[in-house]
């Protein structure tokens, strides 16, 4: 294969640094372990996040995402895993990782996990009439 699976996540520039805007990334197909039975788990990964001064790159997110696929770990530490990565990559003023995991013995999780810079505080919504 031309691509492997990597822990390195890439950035760029964020082009509108002065402007608080939000990005979101849904992300359907991941997979990694589960740590007591080795049978895969499967879930859809929700970024969303308010840049400061970088991004990430999408296909490095995506070989990141794809690293997660041979390792046995709990639902909760998986998406507090991505989200501390995330974070030291980017630096945002705002992130939200949100990991829905399928259904295992009748159960479905879904674990959140947000990070906010210090010192940072939301525009306000526009509620329009």
């Amino acid at each position: 294969m031309s691509t492997q699976p990597s822990r390195e996540l890439e950035t760029f520039p964020n082009p509108q640094p002065e402007r608080d805007y939000t990005i979101r990334m849904r992300i359907p197909e991941f997979t990694c372990l589960c740590p007591k039975t080795g049978q895969p788990d499967f879930a859809t990964i929700h970024l969303e996040y308010v840049p400061d001064r970088d991004c990430v790159e999408l296909k490095s997110l995506k070989l990141y995402i794809w690293s997660f696929r041979d390792q046995g770990a709990f639902h909760e530490q998986v998406t507090h895993d991505m989200l501390s990565d995330l974070v030291a990559a980017t630096k945002p003023r705002f992130m939200r990782v949100t990991g829905e995991f399928y259904v295992r013995g009748g159960i479905d999780t879904t674990v959140i996990a947000e990070h906010r810079a210090p010192g940072w505080t939301p525009p306000q919504p526009v509620v329009l009439p």
